[in-house]
């Protein structure tokens, strides 16, 4: 294993470990989590709709691609899936908050989307369980993925907030 690696190796752990740990405290309520009533109830009061939809979909990110990248399985998968998941929590939570980590801001949440930005764009590394499948993804398949992880949350946050068209009641008979 070459340093390279021992350091993707590290970064994968580090970066995908505090994901699935986010998505555990969403899903099973684990180390003082809302648990997924709480996080539904969250996501409702976030305005994104539907509430149950996204906060399943935003638990799976989580977990799941926290998991998946930890191991390094299927890592443009699940490095598009926590990109496009650290994109809405950054932009919809802790940007109109401010830089510090203290006041809720992006500090935190920015440098987890980093390391998995940087993850996406170099591969999982030798000491992932893609490289002992004998998985390889080309640099083009990678990038389209970070594309489709970003432009996914972008559009999600667009479409999850549009509210219908409230409709003035018809005027009965006078």
């Amino acid at each position: 294993m070459t340093p390279g690696d021992l350091g993707l190796l590290i970064l994968r752990l580090v970066v995908g470990l505090t994901f699935a740990a986010h998505g555990a405290q969403k899903a099973f309520g684990w180390w003082s989590g809302p648990k997924y009533a709480g996080w539904r109830a969250g996501v409702e009061r976030m305005g994104l709709r539907p509430a149950g939809f996204w906060a399943i979909v935003s638990t799976a990110a989580e977990l799941g691609g926290g998991v998946l990248l930890a191991v390094g399985l299927l890592t443009p998968l699940a490095t598009a899936a926590l990109i496009a998941q650290s994109v809405v929590i950054v932009g919809l939570v802790h940007l109109p908050k401010g830089f510090w980590n203290r006041n809720g801001g992006v500090e935190f949440p920015l440098s987890l989307a980093a390391g998995v930005v940087a993850l996406a764009g170099t591969g999982s590394g030798s000491a992932s369980l893609d490289a002992a499948l004998g998985l390889s993804y080309s640099a083009e398949v990678r990038g389209l993925l970070i594309a489709v992880g970003i432009f996914g949350a972008l559009a999600a946050l667009a479409i999850s907030r549009v509210r219908p068209v409230e409709r003035p009641a018809a005027a009965g008979p006078r």
